[in-house]
């Protein structure tokens, strides 16, 4: 591949064509003192041109220097440039890989959430279709709002259940106090008959030996 193929920063491609063109015009330079021969032989004319030719390469090499210099500087400034693009591209691809790493991580998580055998679903709920019935306005629900539904429609009904067996163990509670009060009660009449029978005893022997 050519060189000019190759290079494609316009200050490049003018040093380049700089370079070529001095270099030609070296060559020619040699070219024509060669063909000028031996020096005591050159006429004046033939001096003065090539004294010309000469302080003509001259001043195309200190311009040649000159675009070498500022390339070179370019061409620091753009590896630097480009030593800031690699670390800024470093960063960022660090950053994605922390970000797909998170991604994973979270997936993960999500996906043991899923998968976690959850207490509530464990509830002996009613059946769906009998919640439904009760409550139609949840009918048009979503899946989460209607398993929230159902869970504090299995709350409220506990705690009115608790709240009925509650009072039905007062009522029981009340009932064996009475029936022990009762007992209580029979058991002192049981004993106050018993006096009555004994303080009776004599009088009914009286009564026998008198018939």
């Amino acid at each position: 591949m050519a060189v000019d193929e190759l290079v494609t920063d316009p200050n490049l491609s003018t040093v380049l064509d700089a370079s070529r063109n001095t270099r030609q015009q070296a060559l020619d330079l040699i070219d024509h003192i060669a063909a000028a021969g031996p020096t005591e032989s050159v006429s004046s004319e033939t001096r003065q041109d090539i004294s010309k030719q000469q302080k003509l390469l001259i001043t195309n090499l200190a311009q040649l220097r000159g675009l070498h210099r500022a390339a070179h500087f370019d061409a620091r400034q753009t590896k630097a440039q480009t030593s800031e693009a690699r670390q800024e591209v470093d960063r960022l691809h660090l950053e994605l890989q922390n970000l797909y790493y998170e991604q994973r991580h979270l997936q993960g998580e999500i996906a043991a959430c899923e998968s976690y055998d959850h207490t509530y679903q464990q509830l002996p709920l009613i059946p769906l279709e009998e919640f439904l019935a009760l409550k139609p306005e949840h009918a048009d629900d979503d899946e989460n709002t209607l398993m929230i539904a159902r869970i504090e429609h299995e709350r409220s009904e506990r705690e009115a259940l608790e709240q009925k067996r509650m009072e039905l163990l007062k009522q029981k509670q009340k009932l064996i106090a009475d029936n022990k009060k009762r007992k209580d009660d029979l058991a002192n009449l049981d004993k106050e008959l018993e006096k009555f029978i004994d303080a009776a005893k004599p009088i009914q022997k009286l009564f026998d030996k008198n018939v």
